[in-house]
């Protein structure tokens, strides 16, 4: 078959060969390129070789490509199915585990332990300043009183308390402050 005699059959089976294709890929593009793709193989295997009936060769060749193109989806479509049940399970692993937290459980008893720790650190007068302040809902005047120190210095223990507490609890802070909001 001479060039003229390819444009020619071209012309003629291009349209069926779109048609056959897309009626199993059901995708226009893949089933334009594999009607191109198919006639272009006909194309070249015609060059080389006498076919006896070039389109029954031609339907055989897009039945091929499409087969191909269908399991390349097939395998695509599969392994989009498997990332999307795997993400699945790992959404629904992270619901559950959202669901069974407590924070202020686990926080709670996290905090008290670093706050007793800390109180324990930190000097007689300073302690005893902070749980007077803090525990005891005493006044600064009260303070100084019974300790023994000026306003002032109240304020300079509360403050040497509160920074130890800062530091200490420096991981806890936003939750802390948190929970204050929430509670108010």
């Amino acid at each position: 078959m001479d060039i003229f005699n390819f444009d020619d059959f071209y012309q003629r089976y291009y349209k069926r060969a779109l048609l056959f294709a897309k009626s199993y890929v059901h995708d226009l593009w893949a089933a334009e390129d594999i009607a191109s793709g198919s006639l272009i193989s006909l194309w070249e295997v015609m060059r080389k070789n006498d076919i006896q009936n070039p389109p029954a060769f031609l339907f055989s060749i897009i039945k091929n490509k499409s087969i191909d193109y269908l399991r390349h989806e097939l395998i695509h479509q599969e392994a989009l199915t498997n990332m999307s049940e795997v993400g699945l399970r790992e959404l629904h692993t992270r619901i559950t585990t959202l669901e069974a937290c407590d924070p202020e459980k686990i926080y709670t008893e996290d905090i008290k332990r670093i706050l007793e720790r800390t109180l324990q650190s930190l000097p007689e007068k300073t302690r005893k300043v902070f749980v007077m302040s803090r525990y005891q809902n005493r006044s600064k005047n009260e303070i100084a009183e019974v300790v023994g120190v000026t306003v002032k210095g109240v304020d300079y223990h509360l403050s040497k308390a509160m920074k130890c507490l800062r530091v200490n609890l420096k991981d806890y802070l936003l939750i802390i402050i948190s929970f204050l909001f929430l509670n108010n």
